[in-house]
């Protein structure tokens, strides 16, 4: 199948959809196929639902009389293919986003910032993959100045290959930490997988982002010509962090004044300032772009803050990785302004022959601090106990949530974490 007809077709549709379920009316729709999944077999329930066009790879479910139908040799493939070839049509600044820890709240963030000048095209919720970042590609409009493209990976070569795909033009790594271990093959892979963004971009002639701040990334910047360096090199945007007990309070280059945010934990002060630099490299008023960040409220359960009774939860139940655990650990270690404290955590998931070393050493940080309780939930969590056994430990969320229910908790200042399929936030409603 050409290319070029499909595109056309694509400018005539409403957009692209994967997913039955949220087709809408003049979609063209890609029978894509899983591990445990074949979409092809849904494609006359796609039309049914008011697709325009399907595409599917599989000649058994091929209706050749009908015009509607497109066979691909690999569904998946022309999806790229196809959101490279309107990539190459569009001539805006495409800014690449990747990172252990971060990504979606800072591309939150550089979104609010940008929008202030720009009409910005932004990857909706984590759609980061080999799927979602063309998806993000085909959902940018003509009429769009400037798009933000997050980029998530579980191997390396992830990131080269969603390079090919979206042919960023500038780029970030918010910072490279110990996440997806099992698949990156340790630590060594993290840091070569996360690195290709802006091996594309040295490549390519584009342009980088540098946390002069972060000792890895700052290692990085000799590598370029004339990196951008940030928050307060002096270089380029002057972001300076005052404290966070627990909301980030930031200034800005020479002015005197003193920003609150509604950003938790001191981990975040790098994505506000990665945000405030973007925006300025792109020419938005330092006044509106630091507006956009004192606006900005956290939700979907990233260092979510909610209140119930007299406590304080923040739920930080997005997803969890050694490094982003460490870090939110040390910050609710430090922070102040309740009568008591809990921290309650789940497992990590996806760390492979490392889960048992990093889940031991989440009980030697928790023994730096002097927390009134810690709870362990899930299996994995149970080695932590080895370095802190003082943690009361419930190894399924039935007995934990009667717990918590009975314990009628009153001004605690709580912190919960674990990864995803832990669905911690569960949790809450027995608090």
């Amino acid at each position: 199948m050409n290319i070029s007809i499909l595109y056309t077709l694509l400018k005539k549709s409403t957009g692209v959809s994967t997913d039955t379920r949220k087709i809408e009316k003049g979609n063209i729709f890609f029978a894509l196929k899983g591990p445990n999944f074949d979409a092809n077999a849904f494609a006359p329930k796609a039309l049914e639902m008011g697709a325009s066009v399907v595409v599917i790879d599989d000649i058994k479910h091929f209706v050749e009389e009908d015009e509607r139908y497109f066979l691909a040799e690999d569904g998946l493939k022309m999806l790229q293919d196809l959101a490279n070839y309107h990539r190459k049509t569009l001539e805006i600044p495409i800014i690449g986003l990747t990172g252990s820890n971060g990504k979606t709240t800072t591309k939150e963030l550089m979104k609010a910032v940008l929008v202030k000048k720009f009409k910005t095209a932004a990857t909706v919720g984590n759609l980061n993959n080999h799927i979602g970042v063309p998806l993000t590609l085909l959902a940018i409009k003509d009429d769009d100045e400037i798009a933000i493209v997050e980029m998530g990976a579980n191997k390396p070569g992830d990131i080269a290959e969603l390079c090919e795909i979206a042919e960023p033009t500038h780029g970030v790594i918010t910072n490279i930490g110990r996440a997806h271990l099992e698949g990156m093959g340790g630590p060594e892979g993290v840091l070569k997988t996360k690195t290709e963004l802006f091996q594309f971009l040295r490549d390519n002639g584009g342009k980088v982002f540098i946390n002069s701040q972060d000792t890895i990334l700052s290692n990085l910047a000799k590598r370029f010509d004339k990196p951008v360096l940030y928050p307060n090199s002096g270089d380029f945007c002057e972001v300076t962090f005052q404290e966070a007990n627990p909301f980030v309070k930031f200034s800005v280059e020479e002015n005197g004044t003193v920003f609150l945010s509604h950003l938790i934990g001191a981990y975040n002060f790098g994505n506000i300032a990665t945000a405030l630099t973007i925006g300025k490299f792109f020419g938005v008023e330092m006044e509106k772009a630091v507006e956009a960040i004192v606006a900005y409220q956290p939700s979907n359960m990233r260092s979510q803050l909610m209140e119930k009774r007299s406590n304080l939860i923040i739920l930080d139940a997005y997803n969890a990785n050694p490094s982003s655990m460490e870090v939110a650990i040390r910050t609710f270690g430090e922070m102040t302004g309740k009568k008591h404290k809990m921290l309650i955590i789940g497992d990590m998931f996806e760390l492979g022959e490392h889960a048992e070393a990093e889940h031991a050493r989440l009980g030697e940080i928790i023994s730096e601090y002097q927390i009134e309780k810690v709870c362990f939930t899930g299996q994995l969590i149970a080695a932590a106990l080895a370095n802190y056994p003082k943690a009361l430990y419930f190894p399924d969320p039935f007995s934990f949530r009667n717990w918590l229910q009975d314990s009628n908790l009153e001004d605690y200042l709580i912190l919960i974490k674990g990864s995803r399929g832990m669905k911690m936030e569960g949790l809450v409603d027995f608090i």
